[in-house]
């Protein structure tokens, strides 16, 4: 148990700077929404989503191999596989830049922001940084230093944050009544472009705060130990990208798929403002799996079956807090939705299907732990392929008919099928006796309680709102007793506490 109070520690505070940073990085969107119309926040979200796959491809499955390589008996300095890997992500991500450069005017009409050359090179320069910072990020996690790492990505994200105010709400007023002041740096034509701008500037100030975990060491580079590396996380990268296309290549096919093409870029809008609801459930996945890649390879040097029980629970309670997650959104869904924009309120449908395909996604995460501490990871590699090829197929034959609806629907049929048959192979490969039938009582419950807070309640809103609290009240009590929490006690503790 002791393990799993680490892995609940380390979640909330890594939890800390990613549900922190995405909630207000979340609050930016009522922002984006009401100064740019759907089809330029379809643009802006076109262009995240390439994003999105680029860094996984200059990543390349490096943040876990050097975790798995750091704790591999066969090497035993730690910095060479640091430093080797450091190495490696600089030249690729160097080798990109030159490239887009090369290439950025036929590369911006594919993004769809053609004739905005500059937008690339922005978002190239700061893919490039953030790929090679991924490894000093992992470095701490090793080095269990989730304070730092908390604290270096607050700073990035409220740099980015403040940059956004300050280009989008601050210059437009400065320009109109003191134009001289602005007016030799601020360019209003420039519009969806600042936000790329922030997030480079952010990006750059991120770099320099991570000198110190550059520093301090030998840089060497072992070339036999980079063969081995790149043989490990070769099939995490087709993962990954697979993965990251699960994820994205709704986004990339619509355009293309929508049934209205004149209005694509406005649906595509529509359907990523509303993905941001969802987001919720995705910071949740995001700060465990931080915590939970460094606990199963360091559990996994512990011997008898103390660290098989920890991977149950893990799984068990990961399930729990992400089941109250959905409650929670849905339940008050209502309040939430004020976050955008009422233009965009008509994809509000889509939350639901959305939260309940990344509960799949981060449970089939849990379940990867079998190929990854078995060096099977080629089997990543075939899932996630697998739910690539279900979302691309579903893609096709929904879009057209449905809409966005149906990149939800895929997404959620993906996630599904890769997380049974990652568990039914798992299973098979690397038997792990997680608490099915408590699991499955937990997500009935869930189902029953939801139902009854979103079909089978008066119209009176306050007394609604008042009911769900409850609702999510019995869920917490119910879970507390049957896993024999002191959830009692606490609450008397935090009641009497002066």
């Amino acid at each position: 148990m002791a393990g799993i109070k680490s892995l609940a520690k380390d979640t909330a505070v890594y939890g800390l700077s990613s549900i922190v940073g995405r909630f207000l990085n979340w609050c930016l969107v009522p922002l984006y929404t009401s100064l740019f119309l759907p089809e330029e926040y379809g643009v802006v979200t076109f262009v995240y989503t390439v994003v999105a796959l680029a860094l996984i491809v200059l990543t390349y499955g490096m943040e876990t191999g050097f975790f798995r390589f750091a704790n591999h008996e066969r090497w035993s300095d730690p910095m060479e596989v640091y430093s080797t890997a450091l190495i490696s992500l600089a030249a690729t991500s160097l080798i990109f830049i030159v490239g887009v450069c090369c290439f950025a005017e036929p590369i911006s009409g594919a993004m769809e922001c053609e004739g905005h050359v500059s937008y690339v090179v922005i978002m190239a320069v700061c893919v490039a940084i953030d790929a090679f910072l991924a490894l000093p990020y992992s470095y701490l996690r090793y080095r269990k230093r989730p304070i730092r790492f908390a604290t270096i990505r607050l700073v990035n994200i409220a740099l980015n944050i403040g940059l956004n105010l300050f280009f989008l709400l601050l210059c437009p007023v400065l320009m109109k009544h003191f134009p001289k002041a602005v007016g030799w740096f601020y360019n209003p034509d420039f519009g969806i472009g600042y936000i790329f701008l922030s997030n480079l500037i952010a990006s750059a100030v991120n770099f320099v705060m991570m000198i110190p975990e550059l520093r301090g060491f030998a840089w060497r580079f072992n070339r036999q130990l980079w063969g081995e590396m790149l043989r490990y996380s070769a099939p995490l990268l087709v993962l990954g990208v697979a993965g990251i296309m699960n994820q994205t290549v709704d986004k990339l096919l619509y355009p293309t798929l929508a049934p209205d093409k004149a209005e694509a870029m406005t649906g595509l809008g529509i359907y990523g403002a509303n993905y941001k609801i969802a987001i919720v459930m995705v910071m949740f996945i995001q700060a465990f799996r931080f915590a939970y890649e460094p606990f199963i390879f360091s559990q996994a040097r512990e011997k008898g079956e103390n660290k098989n029980q920890a991977y149950a629970d893990a799984m068990k309670y990961f399930v729990v807090f992400g089941l109250l997650i959905f409650m929670g959104v849905m339940f008050y869904l209502d309040i939430l939705k004020y976050f955008i924009a009422a233009d965009y309120f008509s994809g509000l449908k889509v939350v639901p299907i959305i939260m309940l395909a990344e509960l799949f996604f981060g449970i089939f995460f849990n379940l990867s732990l079998w190929y990854k501490l078995s060096d099977q990871t080629v089997w990543g590699m075939w899932f996630s392929l697998f739910g690539l090829a279900i979302t691309v197929v579903l893609n096709v034959v929904l879009v057209p008919r449905y809409g966005y609806i149906g990149c939800a629907v895929a997404a959620f049929c993906s996630y599904g099928a890769m997380m049974l048959v990652s568990y039914f192979i798992g299973q098979k490969k690397y038997p792990i006796k997680y608490q099915v039938g408590r699991i499955a009582l937990y997500c009935l419950l869930a189902a029953v309680l939801y139902a009854a807070g979103m079909y089978a309640l008066p119209d009176i809103e306050w007394l609604r709102y008042l009911v769900r609290a409850v609702l999510i009240i019995v869920f917490v009590a119910v879970v507390a007793k049957c896993e024999h929490l002191p959830l009692k006690s606490t609450v008397n503790k935090l009641l009497h506490r002066r």
